[in-house]
């Protein structure tokens, strides 16, 4: 791991509740900014070096941000998915931000799009990579793998905090064998998955970030999958943002029809179609995603240099 090069800025933002949110920066300190929200699992370094690259050869700030229980960010299980954007504006405050554009990946991609509804003065635009649906509401969709989560719902609030304690020991011992464990996963993938995980850059940064990520706690993704089998304490129509949204058409986690059924329900968003990939396909084409964002916005005319 000593190849991967380490972020030009890392530490914690003190947020509500006297809580904390660690942060990764890639990039340009006073570029344009790009929050990059990670998957479900993952943490702050799950930023592809594609992307890191492109920040720095083209003057742009990413900011990749722990949830609350991976990381040095504090356990906490938010009240819904908008609920976090409180947390989010403080940060980026004390960050000297003032507008930006986000990135989510799968899991990652609700928080990107709660951003997008909260937030509209602050947000220039909204790119979601494979993103999760809603399983409640007005918008929710059902099938895929999240519905596991709905039915297992009641005992992962009941036992999040053990279950929480069990999966950090548990990576913990598995650490030294970590990249045969990765290797293991990819096997057992979908193609388009198998050959993104067998290039040696991802499989660096996967690594990195797992081991950095789940150095103290792993708690997150369990509070991911409560609160994507809650209301997500927004609608669609409330996203008034431009989003920009790419899906495999082979992915196996979060279905392609899942993707497009928000597309179709957001009131400015379009569907780029990843074809023959699967569910961590966005990650591959980073440097385009990141260009087409660019191209949107501004929100307002008073943005500050830090944050347009």
């Amino acid at each position: 791991m000593s190849n991967v090069k380490r972020p030009a800025l890392e530490g914690t933002v003190a947020v509500r509740g006297e809580r904390r949110l660690s942060f990764a920066e890639y990039g340009v300190p006073r570029g344009h900014a790009i929050v990059w929200m990670h998957g479900t699992p993952g943490a702050r370094r799950q930023i592809p070096f594609e992307a890191r690259l492109f920040a720095e050869s083209n003057g742009l700030r990413i900011i990749g941000i722990d949830r609350p229980g991976i990381g040095s960010s504090t356990p906490h299980l938010y009240a819904n998915v908008v609920d976090w954007t409180a947390d989010l504006e403080i940060l980026l405050d004390t960050l000297a931000v003032d507008t930006f554009r986000l990135i989510g990946l799968s899991g990652g991609g609700p928080y990107a799009l709660a951003a997008g509804a909260a937030l509209p003065d602050r947000v220039h635009g909204v790119g979601v990579l494979g993103g999760v649906a809603p399983t409640r509401g007005p918008d929710a969709v059902d099938g895929g793998v999240i519905q596991l989560a709905v039915h297992l719902a009641p005992f992962i609030s009941f036992a999040r905090v053990p279950l929480g304690m069990a999966l950090t020991a548990g990576i913990r011992l598995v650490k030294p064998f970590a990249g045969l464990g990765l290797d293991l996963y990819a096997a057992v993938q979908p193609p388009g998955d198998k050959n993104l995980l067998s290039r040696p850059e991802f499989k660096a940064m996967f690594l990195d970030d797992l081991l950095n990520g789940s150095r103290f706690q792993t708690s997150a993704p369990l509070n991911d999958l409560l609160l994507f089998t809650r209301d997500w304490g927004f609608r669609a129509a409330d996203v008034t943002v431009p989003v920009r949204w790419w899906h495999g058409d082979e992915d196996h986690i979060v279905p392609f029809r899942h993707g497009q059924h928000l597309v179709d329900r957001l009131p400015d968003a379009t569907m780029s179609v990843i074809d023959g990939e699967s569910h961590l396909g966005g990650l591959g084409i980073a440097e385009a995603v990141i260009s087409t964002l660019m191209e949107l916005g501004p929100r307002r005319s008073t943005a500050t240099a830090s944050g347009s």
